[in-house]
């Protein structure tokens, strides 16, 4: 008798971020974003009730401040997963890389319909309109600066102040 290989999830995996990234780089475009801004508009789409935004989406843990740092490779890996089916372009300009919605984003982001999805492209637009004109360095101090709410877990290690 062979064993069931256990089933992989799709929470907190490249899968999801990515399509959460399909989401959010179709409401900023015509824009484009950095990894950086990216990791930083994910965390104010999930959790948009910490920065005075519409009710976040996922139920805010205690150290969740903390999932910043974890994301980054998660969402980069998505990145280039949904880039991989025409969901996302990146192009690189005298900033570094930048991404876009693809060519087959809005097909996606038109197709899926449950509420959860529908409620994504709300915080996605709502970040898109209340943050999409800002770029990196500014972002990154301005979630800093509400590190105050999410916990100890933002405090500074690092030379420049901030673990973002």
């Amino acid at each position: 008798m062979r064993k069931r290989p256990a089933a992989q999830g799709v929470f907190n995996t490249p899968f999801e971020l990515g399509l959460r990234m399909v989401y959010l780089l179709s409401a900023l475009r015509p824009l484009g974003a950095d990894l950086q801004k990216l990791v930083l508009l994910d965390y104010a789409i999930v959790y948009s009730g910490d920065i005075d935004g519409p009710p976040s989406l996922h139920t805010p843990g205690p150290l969740r401040g903390g999932e910043l740092l974890g994301r980054r490779s998660l969402i980069e890996q998505g990145l280039y997963l949904m880039s991989t089916r025409g969901l996302v372009d990146a192009k690189v300009d005298e900033t570094g890389i930048v991404y876009c919605a693809g060519p087959m984003a809005p097909a996606l982001v038109g197709s899926l319909c449950s509420r959860y999805f529908q409620m994504l492209a709300q915080r996605c637009q709502w970040a898109a309109d209340t943050f999409g004109e800002e770029d990196s360095l500014a972002l990154t101090t301005q979630f800093s600066d509400l590190g105050h709410r999410w916990g100890a877990e933002l405090e500074s290690f690092s030379g420049q102040g901030s673990l973002l």
